[in-house]
Formats: C-alpha cells, structure tokens, sequence
C-alpha cells in the first residue's frame, strides 16, 4: 500500500519521501514503486522523474517543510500508535498526519498524535495505483481545515473521495466486509463455486471485482483481522466463517501467497 501510495503522488508531480522498517525493505519499497512506474509507462502514462523519489533512514529524517504524511504500516493499532506518536513529535502541527487504515478508529489513534486536528484517516484502495476512491475519515478533532487539505490533495492524484465520520469500519470496509464474509459462507455452505460467486457480483451488480479475489486481493489475514474487530463492535453478523479462519491458518493469504480461494 505504501508503494502504491508513493507511486500515485509521484505521477501527480509531487517530491515523495519513503520511509520502511529497514534498509532492506526500503529498497523493496522503492522496486515496486518503479515497477509500478514502469507498467504505467507502457499503458501510456507519461514518464516519471525518479530524481523525486528519495528513501529515508527513518521518521526522524522526514524534513520539517514536508506539507503531508501518510502512514501505511500493517493493520496493528499498538504499531500505528507508535509510529504516529514518533511523527507528530518530529514535524510542525501545520503538516496533516494521515492513517492508511481500513477499519482502526481515528479517535483512538489520535490520541497518540500531537496537534490531533490535523490528524486524519486516508483509506486508500488496493491496487492503489488503478483504484479511483479514497475513503477521508474525520475524527472528533479533525478540522475542516485538515479535511479540506485532504479533499484536495486527493483530487490532486486523480482520485475521488469522501468524507465519512469515524465510525467502526467507516463507511467502505463495514460494507464490503459483509458482502465478503457472506460470499465466505456461501462458499463454504457449497452454494457456487468462487468464480460463480464472483460473477454474480461483476455482472449481475455491475462490480468490478468479486467479493472472493477482492478477499484475495486484500489478503485473507488483514479481512479476518477486520472482521474481528467489527464483531467486537458491531456484533455477530461480522463474525468469521470458519473457511476463513482455516485458509489463514494454512497461510493461504491470497494473491501476496499465491493461494486463497483462487490460486495467483
């Protein structure tokens, strides 16, 4: 998600500055950004000045002047806090501070970040590159300022987005997570084959991936790390079906493992 993230903001024009966990997964980082790049190149988009593009040792090395930050690290609300706390004390309260989460609360991760009103969810979509919606998330002590900064930063890259209110799972991931939990038990309960359930979805409503390979796609550990929170939450119509539990079990993660419910 990081990568993609850089690699959007580079195409748009912007200076992008990477920070990983290590030397090693930063170089990682940086092929896939110009892997990325690359592919984009050959379906027509214009060429990327790479020069704009620089790998940081780590959040202590992020310049002041910098206008955002974006967080991707893993879905670990203990994680996020730290490295959000680590950031907010190293730059200026002007510079907004967003989350790449899918379903953590922005309140409960605000408490980490100095200056909180500039602090602000940023759900992107994966593959972020292609995907056309951005999902802002405003806490209890977000600006209008902030979100208006987010609304056109966004716009900036090409995406759409909206603005929702935090609120467990906001408003994309408390949706599609029960529309794929479901196709989880359908599956289980035998009633179609994955590509069949798929397909309902793609041509029957028109949506542009099925629930099961957007499942895959968004690897079936970080899908049952969400469902268990929003069960917690919401209640037990989030609960995971037991298929789900059983492939992550095996380390069938999806696309990242090359098996889930299809093979990648």
């Amino acid at each position: 998600m990081g990568s993609g993230i850089a690699q959007v903001f580079l195409q748009a024009g912007s200076r992008v500055l990477l920070v990983e966990s290590d030397a090693a997964a930063g170089q990682a980082a940086i092929a896939r950004v110009e892997d990325g790049l690359r592919k984009a190149l050959a379906k027509g988009a214009p060429p990327v000045d790479l020069a704009r593009l620089e790998l940081l040792p780590s959040t202590d090395a992020i310049p002041a002047l910098v206008d955002v930050v974006v967080e991707a690290v893993p879905e670990l609300p203990e994680l996020k806090r730290d490295i959000l706390g680590a950031i907010s004390r190293a730059l200026p309260p002007d510079c907004v501070i967003a989350t790449n989460t899918s379903s953590i609360s922005i309140d409960l991760l605000a408490d980490s970040v100095e200056s909180p009103e500039r602090f602000v969810g940023a759900h992107f979509f994966n593959p972020v590159p292609v995907s056309r919606l951005v999902e802002i998330v405003r806490g209890a002590r977000t600006t209008d300022d902030t979100v208006a900064r987010c609304v056109e930063w966004i716009g900036s890259i090409g995406k759409q987005s909206i603005v929702v209110r935090d609120s467990p799972g906001f408003a994309s991931s408390r949706l599609g997570v029960l529309l794929g939990l479901e196709a989880i038990r359908m599956l289980e309960d035998g009633v179609a084959s994955a590509e069949d359930i798929d397909l309902a979805m793609t041509l029957g409503y028109g949506h542009a991936t099925g629930p099961l390979r957007s499942t895959d796609l968004v690897g079936l550990d970080v899908r049952l790390a969400i469902a268990e929170y929003l069960q917690g939450e919401l209640g037990d119509r989030f609960a995971p079906p037991a298929l789900l539990r059983r492939l992550v079990d095996e380390g069938s993660l999806g696309r990242k493992t090359g098996q889930g419910f299809y093979s990648w």
